[in-house]
């Protein structure tokens, strides 16, 4: 299949690649070796930075599939060792291959014990997402070697259970690096998210008590988190990862990207807008008038995608399970109910309905995160816990890719012309005239 290109007189003929979906795209790749010429698409739009089999989403339908398999299938049904598994090796893992994995998920749980002092050192209000970072940056000083040009598959497999392990043990340490609290080290008895949990809340004058329930929900926001194509922090992973740097800076790199408020800080701010609400005791018809009014700073966080033009698939999944924890728990929490309410009426707002505005992941899984025991700060640390998985089958996935190429977008130049050192500030010297002319 054919497209073609007019431009000033002259036709380029341009190939059309065509998705397992059905999605088409026009292959610029030569473009500028052909015809001089390069796409202009800010913010990458409308552009496809590579082919994958991991993650499937087709916003106008409201589809999400992790290597063919949808969603709503997978959330509540397999655990999130599972989900991470099927992400990185395509397939869901049989009873050995799913017992090998566990256990080397349990064996790299444990932090160097040199790196205790990363912590020690640390300001006590340091942000748990900049400890993050910081300490997966760390892992290439105290696990070094590992780069690709001499990785095998036994090494990649250490690698990638390393982080998934490792980054709940960081994510518990910072945790109770903020609050005073001696470290809670790993157990090999407990199950993944078992684990993180007795890390979080156990202490020498409270032993961590089972509780299967937060261990469920904790399974399905993780598994809801896992991948979802090529976002911002996850496109971050594969261009810095495409310098053939190690994985674990490569993922450092994703954890900063995703900290940002239009990422995964978003379910933050979506819980400090909803305290907001209640505490001023805001109606939700005045809200939504704020957030229509573009002379406001207010914003509806939580709401819209960049992707999805229909309901968030990963919405409609925390949204149901956020009634039902809390109706069998006997819980009323006013900010699901604010939630609940504000969703109502900016789905019965032209405005919203016309922009295709919807709920998406964000807006309900901080509300369930505050019942696990999660404190806010730490959202973004659990949606980066959630994320590993997806940013390591992206990363191989690319490495794996032939032929192999360092990612190097292009620009459009809009500053001066060419001028010499001593000019004024605004004159030109490339033969059109200079300050004063047309006077």
């Amino acid at each position: 299949m054919k497209a073609e290109l007019f431009v000033e007189g002259k036709t380029y003929p341009l190939d059309l690649v065509v998705g397992t979906e059905g999605e088409k795209a026009i292959d610029i790749s030569n473009l500028r070796e052909t015809a001089g010429l390069i796409s202009y698409d800010p913010g990458y739009q409308n552009t496809g930075v590579c082919k994958s089999s991991i993650t499937f989403v087709d916003g106008e339908k409201g589809l999400l599939r992790y290597r063919g398999i949808p969603i709503e299938e997978l959330a509540g049904t397999v655990d999130f060792v599972t989900a991470a598994y099927l992400l990185i090796y395509g397939e869901i893992p049989d009873s050995a291959q799913r017992e090998n994995f566990r256990i080397l998920l349990t064996e790299h749980s444990m932090l160097h014990e040199d790196m205790l002092h990363h912590f020690v050192a640390l300001p006590l209000r340091a942000h748990p997402m900049a400890i993050l970072s910081t300490m997966v940056s760390a892992f290439a000083i105290y696990y070094p070697g590992y780069y690709v040009d001499d990785m095998s598959e036994d090494i990649f497999r250490v690698m990638a259970a390393r982080l998934i392990s490792k980054i709940r043990t960081i994510a518990a340490f910072s945790y109770k690096k903020s609050v005073g609290e001696p470290f809670v080290y790993p157990r090999g008895d407990l199950s993944y998210c078992d684990n993180f949990l007795s890390m979080m809340f156990s202490s020498p004058v409270k032993p961590f008590e089972m509780d299967a329930d937060k261990a469920k929900l904790l399974n399905l926001l993780l598994t809801l988190h896992a991948d979802h194509e090529q976002n911002c922090s996850t496109s971050t992973v594969r261009l810095v990862g495409s310098s053939k740097v190690n994985l674990y800076s490569s993922v450092c790199a994703g954890i900063n990207a995703l900290w940002g408020p239009l990422h995964g800080g978003a379910n933050q701010k979506v819980i400090e807008m909803l305290e907001g609400i209640r505490d001023e005791g805001i109606p939700v018809e005045a809200v939504i008038e704020r957030a229509k009014d573009r002379t406001k700073a207010f914003r509806l966080y939580g709401f819209g995608h960049r992707v999805y033009k229909h309901y968030d698939p990963r919405a409609a999944i925390l949204k149901r399970a956020c009634r039902d924890y809390l109706k069998d728990r006997k819980v009323r929490d006013p900010l699901l109910a604010i939630a609940l309410e504000l969703e109502e009426a900016a789905l019965a707002d032209d405005y919203f309905v016309e922009r295709k505005l919807y709920p998406n992941v964000d807006f309900y899984s901080g509300i369930l995160y505050r019942e696990i025991g999660i404190p806010t700060d730490m959202f973004t640390v659990m949606f980066t816990i959630g994320r590993m998985p997806g940013w390591i089958a992206q990363w191989k996935e690319m490495h794996d890719t032939k032929p192999f190429k360092i990612g190097r977008p292009r620009q459009i130049y809009v500053g001066q012309g060419r001028r010499g050192l001593g000019s004024t500030p605004g004159s030109r010297t490339d033969g059109s005239g200079g300050i004063g002319d047309g006077a």
